[in-house]
């Protein structure tokens, strides 16, 4: 399978969602797709709840989410005492 690039389908406007990634052509975030999946959705329940995305679009959200954690630092997060 080829990468994708999601700069194709993902951007970010000002004046759409106060300017959070939405996938081009929708008012969907990759936050709400991402979250829809975090629920436990599955690709066919979103894509048939949500007929503007497309099997592309979603690995568009998946390949921009993945860029932006290898982007970021992340620190542990100590456990709380039992």
């Amino acid at each position: 399978m080829t990468a994708i690039d999601w700069r194709e389908l993902i951007h970010s406007d000002p004046e759409i969602l106060l300017g959070k990634p939405v996938v081009k052509g929708t008012r969907l975030s990759v936050e709400f797709i991402l979250a829809l999946f975090a629920e436990g959705w599955t690709e066919e329940q979103v894509l048939d709840n949500y007929p503007t995305l497309s099997k592309e679009s979603l690995r568009a959200v998946f390949a921009f989410a993945s860029e932006c954690m290898s982007e970021e630092t992340l620190y542990p997060i100590p456990a709380e005492a039992p």
